[in-house]
């Protein structure tokens, strides 16, 4: 894979390190404003990247890049995928993949109709903890409850307060907890469980925007419930109850450490199965994988994950009465 990442914020800087654990993976440039050059340039120097570019277009046309990682603003998702796929070029696009289902699907239809591949970039789904949950999970009978709960103080919660409005609290940005956080959370259960029947939120408003909500997933035998919360500080965990035991993630679902398994006749304290460290190694390891096997059968079973959870997130949104910029173009 010779790959072209487009942001350089946070996201990105905790994600080059483990590049250099994935040799399969060639970092060709990386793409920032061109008030940010100096700070490409310094990453460009620590982390062996080729190339830096501060104008997308010229970035696009550079024929050694075939893979386009974005990893902006949520609102700038769209359109930056969709520039990317038209310069013929296959995307790995952060979490939540767009502001809106319309969008995703417009650029599932552009992907498709060219063959190219089109993946969102959700921690979760690859863990090797996820792969050992879905695997255990018989083993605790008929579910009946499931809590995910991902709470996290915001570092911008207290400049929204006070009436400075970044993007992640802001609708013109499609921001919100149950993109940035809440998320994370209903990827966990639909991977697991598939596309709900019903859904519903409940958020707590201000200034237009959900600082933290409940979202409630409903099933044939069992509901979901999933909390995220920016506003204030609580544990994050995710609960499996069934008749024959429980299972419980220690600490939110964007990492899955570990987690616990108890049923009547045992009890199993912290399993890890998890190839790496960091959260993101194996995420990209299969992204790797996929594109350079062409194995577009499994791309497509992920897009197909990623359009459900965009319904969802759209659908919960709009009763919510939660309207983004994107919504009105």
């Amino acid at each position: 894979m010779k790959l072209g990442i487009v942001g350089a914020g946070m996201i990105v800087q905790d994600l080059l390190p483990v590049f250099k654990s994935i040799p399969q993976i060639d970092l060709v440039a990386i793409f920032g404003r061109p008030a940010k050059k100096e700070f490409l340039l310094s990453l460009q120097k620590e982390y062996l990247i080729k190339k830096i570019y501060v104008d997308y277009k010229e970035m696009l046309a550079d024929t050694e890049i075939d893979v386009i990682y974005i990893a902006l603003p949520n609102h700038l998702h769209y359109s930056y995928t969709k520039l990317a796929l038209g310069a013929r070029k296959h995307v790995i696009c952060e979490k939540p993949f767009t502001s809106n289902l319309d969008e995703l699907k417009e650029l599932e239809s552009i992907a498709r109709s060219n063959d190219l591949y089109l993946i969102e970039a959700i921690t979760n789904q690859y863990r090797g903890n996820y792969s050992q949950i879905k695997e255990l999970l018989p083993k605790l009978g008929d579910v009946k409850v499931v809590e995910v709960n991902y709470s996290q103080y915001s570092s911008r919660y207290n400049a929204f307060k006070e009436g400075n409005i970044l993007p992640a609290f802001n609708p013109e940005m499609s921001g919100g907890a149950l993109m940035d956080i809440n998320s994370y959370n209903i990827h966990f259960v639909v991977g697991i469980f598939g596309k709900p029947n019903g859904v519903q939120y409940y958020p707590n408003l201000s200034q237009g925007i959900d600082t933290s909500g409940v979202l409630i997933l409903e099933y044939d035998r069992f509901k979901a419930v999933c909390i995220g919360s920016k506003d204030s500080m609580g544990q994050s965990f995710a609960t499996i109850q069934g008749e024959n035991g429980f299972l419980t993630v220690n600490g939110p679902v964007n990492s899955l450490d570990s987690f616990t398994i108890s049923t009547a006749s045992k009890v199993v304290e912290n399993m890890n199965k998890n190839e790496h460290t960091h959260r993101m190694y194996e995420e990209f390891v299969a992204f790797e994988r996929i594109i350079r096997e062409k194995n577009k059968s499994e791309m497509l079973k992920k897009l197909e994950h990623s359009l459900q959870v965009m319904e969802i997130i759209t659908v919960a949104r709009k009763r919510a009465g939660i309207v983004f910029a994107a919504d009105e173009l």
